[in-house]
């Protein structure tokens, strides 16, 4: 072994990716691509509170000087209402279908193995809407009636939280739907109450002319002779949020909503609710936007003070982000750190994603007074799902699961990522139907043609349930060792050097508890040493879990079997 060679290569990686980190704190950017029983797990929070003990003086396993606060998380479920489970044979998913699943999510007793284990869902909009999607809405405070009723909702609500699951829901407001009474009203009628709750040109005297921030070309529409401004698609026409009247209406809406029992927003396209028609990266655009969800997030807090905020801040930038989680939201989606996990699994080679984190939460840390959490994920529903992009690869899937789940934050998992369904573009094939059993039964849904994910031997909840060695199994298995370690789950990260590209390390810490977890990314068996110069000192003696069988600790020297991963205390 050429441990010379080995440490040198790994020096020049972290000079670089101190460089990325410096970009990426500057804030240079990038476009991105396309849009009653005791409950499981026991702690379900989603925020960090600064707390100056975590950088005080103490043992060998406190957090020291220069770490980040933890961050105490739990694991998210993306789910499509539509497409998950139907209850009444229309097709259809509803919500009677998804309460009937929750035990598949967690049954609410932490002494079984057979549920996922998550703590939380996010549900993509459940409001009435003329799209399959939900994404333009007609009725901000009712369901759509595909789903189910508003008492059907309420009972998935109390459902959910029996079992120790907390409920966010999409909440779409940069714009409505043009099939919206308030914009019917305001297009047909300039003398309408509702003519200034959209942005029109011939009011405002602005050319209608230019291109959207958002990617989707001229962002005026033509009705009855006016335009309209509508950044994403002529079905989307925007709210006016420089008007009153709209911050305080979507405030209340926000408010309803808590007060039927959800725990918080997932916060859709977050950084375009103000745009200036040629960036949406400008500080006075950006500061304009912190400052509307400021807003938001007070009037939440006068019912529910804890509510959790997490927005589509969809940029590369560090720093940008870090601007929405001053006093607006809890968390912003890590894209970025999505495509590095996803690259570093596809080629087997370390791509220093502690040394990202460790840095960047720093700057969290600061902008937000210590008041975040992040939001990790493998891919979403405007994304290639993982299988398509990892080209099928089983080990690389189950990679990727075990960097997302042992990383700080809040992680994310689309529906049907557990069971490795497939999906590439136009976004419908990537929504495709839960895969529930071979054969279609059991609350499959048929909305939509399935052309990925139907016919594939093993690609079912059921086929895979029962065998040790599925993707669904490694989940499983993944999200249960989050849960039971106290660092794993709460913990901030430091990053820990190895000679090996082929290995991801890092250390998890809680002022109680300091874990070393190590990724063996490649399709051989590698060993190295421990130094006993990293981690502040800390000495990792114990081998707490793995998920192959068979590595190795003796004395400082860890052997890890192929696409595995061990995490030591």
């Amino acid at each position: 072994m050429q441990t010379t060679g080995l440490l040198r290569l790994t020096k020049l990686r972290r000079i670089g990716s101190a460089v990325l980190i410096l970009l990426l704190l500057a804030g240079c950017t990038g476009t991105p691509d396309g849009n009653a029983s005791t409950p499981k797990p026991k702690d379900n929070n989603t925020g960090t509170t600064a707390d100056s003990s975590h950088n005080s003086d103490g043992g060998a396993k406190a957090v020291t000087a220069d770490a980040v606060d933890p961050q105490p998380s739990t694991v998210f479920y993306e789910v499509f209402v539509r497409s998950f489970a139907d209850s009444n044979g229309d097709g259809i998913g509803d919500f009677k279908g998804l309460t009937r699943k929750l035990d598949y999510l967690n049954d609410g007793n932490p002494d079984t193995d057979s549920d996922l284990g998550i703590g939380g869902i996010w549900l993509m909009p459940i409001n009435p809407s003329p799209s399959y999607h939900g994404y333009d809405v007609t009725d901000y405070r009712q369901i759509n009636p595909d789903y189910g009723t508003l008492d059907d909702f309420r009972e998935f609500l109390n459902e959910a939280h029996k079992r120790g699951i907390k409920v966010i829901m999409d909440l779409v407001v940069n714009h409505t739907s043009k099939e919206h009474p308030w914009f019917k009203e305001a297009a047909a009628d300039k003398s309408s109450s509702y003519r200034d709750w959209y942005v029109w040109a011939e009011d405002s005297g602005t050319a209608t002319s230019g291109s959207s921030a958002a990617g989707s070309g001229n962002p005026w529409h033509s009705v009855r002779g006016d335009h309209y401004l509508g950044i994403f698609w002529e079905g989307m026409p925007d709210l006016n949020f420089d008007n009153p009247k709209v911050r305080k209406e979507i405030t209340a809406t926000g408010q309803f909503w808590l007060k039927q029992g959800v725990d918080g927003f997932r916060l859709d396209a977050a950084k375009h609710i103000y745009e200036d028609l040629q960036t949406d990266k400008s500080q006075a655009t950006t500061d304009k936007n912190v400052a509307w969800w400021q807003e938001f997030r007070s009037g939440l807090k006068e019912v529910k003070p804890d509510a959790y905020l997490v927005g589509e801040v969809w940029d590369p930038s560090a720093a940008l982000i870090a601007s929405y989680l001053d006093q607006a939201l809890d968390s912003g989606f890590n894209f970025s750190l999505a495509e590095t996990i996803l690259s570093s699994v596809k080629t087997e080679k370390d791509a220093n994603i502690p040394f990202t984190l460790e840095r960047s939460y720093k700057l969290y840390g600061e902008k937000s007074g210590g008041q975040f959490v992040d939001a990790t994920f493998l891919t979403n529903h405007d994304q290639n799902r993982v299988m398509t992009q990892l080209e099928g690869d089983l080990p690389h899937a189950k990679m990727a699961a075990s960097l997302l789940l042992t990383l700080p934050g809040n992680p994310f998992i689309y529906y049907g990522e557990e069971i490795g369904m497939y999906g590439a573009k136009p976004d419908e094939l990537i929504r495709e139907p839960m895969r529930w059993t071979q054969d279609d039964s059991e609350g499959q849904t048929t909305w939509e043609t399935a052309e990925y994910n139907a016919g594939k031997k093993g690609l079912s909840v059921s086929e895979q349930a029962g065998d040790p060695a599925s993707l669904l199994s490694h989940y499983r298995k993944m999200i249960q060792i989050r849960n039971e370690f106290p660092a794993l789950k709460d913990g901030a990260i430091q990053e820990y050097e190895t000679d090996q590209p082929g290995i991801t390390a890092f250390v998890r810490i809680t002022e109680d508890q300091a874990v070393l977890v190590v990724h063996n990314l490649t399709g051989d068996k590698l060993t190295f040493t421990l130094d006993p110069n990293q981690a502040d000192g800390k000495s990792f003696a114990k081998l707490l879990a793995e998920t192959s069988i068979g590595a190795e600790l003796s004395g400082n020297t860890l052997g890890i079997p192929a696409y595995s991963t061990a995490i030591l205390e």
